[in-house]
C-alpha cells in the first residue's frame, strides 16, 4: 500500500539506525487494517516518535491509528489510556502492543487553535486535568513522580554541557533541587493517574466542545506535577508566573509550592532539551525565564 511518512517520523528512524522499519511499516499498516476493518487515510504531520494516520471504522466512525518508532514503548500511554476510560483523554479502541501499535478516538482542533485568552487556555488546561487524575495504586504498572524526578535529575546535567550551558547554573541547581523535593515528597497512597505533558497542543477538541488530552507519558505522581506544565508554557505572555501558579492552588486544592517546584522542573528541562535540538525559539524563552527566576 502507498503510506505518506511524515519527514520528522522518516528523519528520526534515520538517525535511530532504524531504516529497515520504514520498509516494513506499509505491511504493518496494511495488516492492521484488515484485523480492525480500518479505511486508512491521511498521515498527520507535526510529531516525531509516531506514525500517526487518519482511519476510519467499518461503521464510520472515525478514529486514529497510531504506530510507535523503534524504542518507543506505547505500553505506558496503553496503560493511561485504559485507565482514564476516555475521561479527560482520547479513548483507547483497540491496542496491539507487539506493533506498538494503538487504535484511538478522533479527536478536533488543538486548544491553541481554538481558544485565544491564553488564561482561558489554563483554566482549560486545569479542568481537563482534574477529569483524567483518579488514584491508582502501586500494583499499577507505571512510573511515578519520583522516577521521574530521578530521570530528569541524571539527565539535566549532561543535557546542559551538550546543549553548551545555555543558562546559568544558578537555574540548574534550582531545578535539581526542585527534583530532589518532588523526589522526596512522592506518596504511593495519594498518587493519581497523571498526564505528564498537558499544554495547548496536547488538548484537542471532543465533539462535545468540551477537550481531551493525548499523547499521555502516564505516571503515577502527585497532581502538582501535571500543573507544573501550565507554569512552564507561555513564558513570554508578560503575566506573573507565581500568580498563575496560586490560582490553579486555588482551582484544585494542589500545593502551590508543589505546583511551583514541578513548573520549575518542566521549565528548566524543557527549555535545556529544546536548545539540544534546535527548537527555538522556545528553548530560549523558557530559559531567559528561568534565569530571570533564578537571579
Amino acid at each position: 500500500m502507498s503510506l505518506d511518512i511524515p519527514d520528522q517520523v522518516r528523519k528520526t528512524v534515520i538517525a535511530d539506525g532504524n531504516e529497515s522499519w520504514l520498509d516494513e511499516l506499509p505491511g504493518v499498516v496494511d495488516s492492521l487494517a484488515q484485523e480492525w476493518s480500518l479505511m486508512i487515510g491521511s498521515s498527520f504531520a507535526g510529531g516525531h516518535a509516531a506514525l500517526v494516520v487518519e482511519v476510519t471504522l467499518v461503521d464510520g466512525t472515525p478514529a486514529v491509528l497510531k504506530i510507535g518508532v523503534p524504542g518507543r514503548d506505547v505500553g505506558p500511554e496503553a496503560m493511561a489510556l485504559r485507565l482514564a476510560n476516555g475521561g479527560g483523554c482520547a479513548k483507547l479502541l483497540g491496542e496491539d502492543l507487539s506493533r506498538q501499535a494503538l487504535l484511538l478516538e478522533r479527536l478536533g482542533a488543538p486548544m491553541y487553535d481554538v481558544v485565544a485568552d491564553p488564561a482561558s487556555r489554563h483554566a482549560l488546561l486545569c479542568e481537563v486535568a482534574v477529569r483524567l487524575w483518579r488514584p491508582v495504586g502501586p500494583d499499577i504498572d507505571l512510573p511515578t513522580g519520583a522516577n521521574l524526578a530521578e530521570q530528569y535529575a541524571d539527565r539535566l546535567p549532561k543535557l546542559w554541557e551538550q546543549a553548551g550551558r545555555p543558562c546559568s547554573p544558578a537555574t540548574v541547581a534550582d531545578a535539581l533541587n526542585c527534583m530532589n523535593s518532588r523526589r522526596l515528597a512522592h506518596d504511593d497512597r495519594s498518587a493519581v493517574l497523571v498526564h505528564g505533558d498537558i499544554h495547548e497542543m496536547n488538548a484537542l477538541q471532543a465533539a462535545d466542545g468540551s477537550y481531551k488530552l493525548i499523547d499521555p507519558a502516564g505516571l503515577r505522581a502527585e497532581p502538582a506535577c501535571d500543573l507544573g506544565t501550565i507554569v512552564r508554557c507561555n513564558p513570554d505572555l508578560g503575566d506573573d508566573l507565581w500568580t498563575r501558579t496560586e490560582q490553579l492552588a486555588s482551582r484544585t486544592g494542589v500545593d502551590a509550592t508543589a505546583i511551583w517546584e514541578w513548573g520549575t522542573i518542566h521549565r528548566v528541562v524543557s527549555g535545556v532539551y529544546a536548545c539540544t535540538i534546535g527548537f527555538q525559539p522556545f528553548g530560549d524563552l523558557l530559559l531567559t525565564e528561568a534565569d530571570r527566576l533564578t537571579a
